[in-house]
């Protein structure tokens, strides 16, 4: 049984497995990102239930752009189609869509989609979805430096006054608590420029599972796990 006092504020995934699922399965890679976008309707309405207030996903990253182009458009696609299908099914559950990462170079269309998600579910609020596509946390950071010179040029900031909370002003994340908890699926154990600003103190959980095998009761085994750890921020543990 869960600690219902304890429950992460905040979980990000890292979604990883889905071509590997599909291989083993004997089935075309697509295919398990076809059953990993039906793990996303899950995981979110865990969430709910559970009462996680902020769910990140790390959908498509600046790197995933060196897959074969027929994976890529076809993940373009099934994007396409959720947000079509989801947004409103989401909305009507109170959840709030945020989208992160570069728009270009994805779709024109995709980026509309994209916008009107955000603007439909901009008032709602229970879980906030955060999809993380087109995102690289090296790119994040290089963009929220590049905002905030162009502030001091304007002469909004000045530069002695930043500092670590106010950087944070400047990142995709702004105005979002961090991650309490990272999970990446699949046996991989590395964050992959995924938020690697707000990752800083999140407790980490790896598992062997596949992310379309990753169900309810594996988001409740990884909160259980966390919440077994002690989270001291760098002060001494006075238990």
């Amino acid at each position: 049984m869960l600690n219902k006092e304890s429950i992460p504020r905040h979980i990000a995934i890292i979604m990883d497995g889905n071509g590997r699922w599909a291989r083993k399965k004997g089935l075309p890679r697509i295919i398990g990102h076809r059953q990993g976008i039906e793990r996303v309707r899950e995981t979110v309405r865990a969430c709910s239930e559970l009462g996680i207030k902020t769910l990140t996903i790390f959908a498509f990253s600046t790197e995933n752009w060196n897959r074969p182009k027929t994976e890529i458009s076809a993940l373009m696609r099934y994007l396409d189609i959720f947000l079509k299908k989801e947004v409103i099914s989401l909305h009507k559950k109170n959840v709030r869509i945020i989208f992160i990462g570069r728009g270009s170079p994805l779709p024109g269309h995709l980026r509309e989609r994209m916008q009107w998600a955000e603007k439909q579910t901009t008032g709602n609020s229970g879980v906030t979805l955060i999809i993380a596509l087109n995102y690289g946390s090296r790119a994040e950071i290089v963009d929220a430096a590049k905002r905030f010179a162009a502030a001091v040029v304007r002469g909004e900031q000045k530069i002695e006054a930043l500092d670590e909370d106010s950087f944070g002003e400047f990142l995709y994340t702004k105005g979002i608590a961090d991650p309490d908890l990272l999970i990446r699926t699949s046996g991989e154990m590395r964050v992959s420029n995924f938020l690697l600003w707000q990752l800083s103190y999140a407790e980490f959980y790896f598992t062997d599972k596949y992310w379309p095998d990753f169900t309810r009761h594996e988001l409740e085994k990884a909160i259980g796990e966390y919440q077994k750890r002690s989270r001291r921020f760098g002060a001494i543990d006075v238990n």
